[in-house]
């Protein structure tokens, strides 16, 4: 059979004047797609391909995909750098045994050059998020649920966009749609049969030399592929890529935003040099960025802020645990339910939400706790301290005079006549001075 679809013969009659594109210097820029399609991926990805065509020795651009699937917001974005760009696109499923699933199909079907090597597959690129919805019920196996409005209007909107993406380079429209419809997936030579991709290469190296000499249509002109000389290039993702893979993980978002609210917390509780305001602060705004990229649900996030309001409360008005348990059950309900969908890449842990959420009882037990001894323990600063306090007449008086208070001595007033080291209770507090109550008690001076 031969290594090349039918795709390729059209592009070779047409009868507009192909560009050559001369070998001297070329480079080949080689990016690689491993793993979920999600704002990192999509943020490397297309900005190699604008820097790509911002130059001259560039004939072609390798992607490389293993994925199962990915955001649609990602996806979208990556295919539309990949249909707006000058420069051709070759995308090939590798290593053997890789996939291009789900969002992988569509980003296929978007490149002009679709390429597999042996032993991958391609397909089930269904929307994730109706699946479920759309399989018989457990009860009834011989039932189907009927999908939603919302259901038929996504499913629907991917139909049309594997469609438009298989007219577009000439590909076969009726297995896109049933790769939408009927999650249907085929071998790289099933693919190569049904004219889904162009060729079969076991490796980039392999690819580009297939493709030497090869005519292909982009942005409506005919380019002559000449690439005997070019190398290949492999990109790495940079800091900037990494650093936006890091924080858009599920579980480092989710972390970042709870270290932030608690770090704000404790520095409005207990104001200090700043050090947790600051660590709060900037937690909280690089969480608010990873959380925009991310398919956030908005009851999850609510339901994860109604918690920690409720455990707050808890803590500066104790209500015997009833605060405490809502927001802790509020709390795991939202952290669970925080991003909408059903790609486990793009889930919080659960251990990870267990362990936030032991974390956060037990400070909630630990505060309450401290609050309930506090309240027994008897008041040993402040005015409440020295109201009722015993106090030690210093010397002989009637009216006005001093007392000894810890160590301290205060101006003190009297309706009757005192002695030196009586005993007197205080009774009030007259701004700095003390009004004692009649005395009970007497205390004959020291001999000396």
């Amino acid at each position: 059979m031969s290594a090349e679809s039918p795709l390729i013969q059209p592009l070779i009659a047409s009868a507009q004047q192909a560009t050559p594109l001369k070998a001297t210097s070329l480079e080949v820029p080689l990016l690689a797609i491993k793993g979920a399609i999600g704002p990192a991926i999509n943020d490397f990805v297309v900005r190699e391909i604008k820097l790509a065509n911002g130059q001259s020795n560039i004939p072609l651009i390798i992607i490389t995909l293993d994925t199962p699937g990915g955001l649609s917001a990602s996806l979208r974005d990556i295919n539309k750098s990949i249909v707006n760009s000058h420069i051709p696109i070759a995308c090939l499923v590798y290593p053997p045994g890789a996939r291009a699933a789900s969002a992988g199909t569509y980003l296929l079907y978007a490149c002009p050059i679709a390429a597999m090597a042996p032993a991958t597959t391609i397909g089930a690129a269904t929307p994730v998020n109706i699946a479920s919805p759309m399989t018989p019920s457990a009860d009834d196996k011989t039932a189907k649920s009927t999908p939603s409005a919302m259901e038929k209007k996504v499913l629907n909107d991917a139909i049309a966009y594997i469609r438009s993406l298989a007219q577009l380079r000439s590909r076969n429209e009726l297995w896109a749609e049933k790769a939408v419809t009927e999650a249907a997936t085929l071998t790289a030579t099933e693919a190569l049969a049904e004219n889904v991709i162009t060729l079969i290469a076991e490796s980039p190296q392999v690819l580009l030399q297939k493709l030497d000499g090869m005519r292909v249509s982009v942005q409506q002109k005919n380019i002559d592929l000449v690439l005997h000389n070019a190398r290949i290039i492999n990109k790495n993702k940079d800091w900037r890529s990494r650093f936006i893979a890091t924080i858009t993980d599920p579980n480092i978002a989710y972390i970042l935003m709870l270290l932030g609210i608690y770090g704000l917390l404790l520095e409005f509780y207990s104001p200090g040099i700043g050090i947790a305001g600051i660590i709060g602060g900037t937690s909280l705004l690089i969480a608010l960025y990873a959380l925009q990229l991310l398919p956030l649900n908005v009851a999850g996030a609510a339901l994860l802020l109604l918690g920690i309001v409720l455990l707050v409360m808890e803590s500066l008005m104790p209500s015997f645990g009833v605060f405490g348990i809502g927001g802790i059950s509020a709390f795991t309900l939202g952290s669970i339910f925080l991003f909408d969908t059903n790609l486990e890449q793009f889930k919080v842990s659960l251990p990870i939400i267990a362990s936030f959420t032991l974390v956060t009882a037990g400070f909630i037990v630990f505060a309450l706790g401290i609050i309930y001894r506090a309240k027994k323990n008897k008041i040993v600063s402040g005015q409440e301290e020295i109201i009722n306090a015993w106090v030690s007449v210093e010397d002989d008086f009637i009216g006005a005079g001093y007392v000894l208070f810890n160590g301290e001595r205060w101006a003190a007033s009297s309706t009757q006549a005192l002695i030196k080291h009586q005993q007197v209770q205080v009774q009030a507090i007259n701004g700095l001075t003390l009004v004692l109550a009649p005395a009970t008690t007497t205390y004959s001076q020291d001999t000396e």
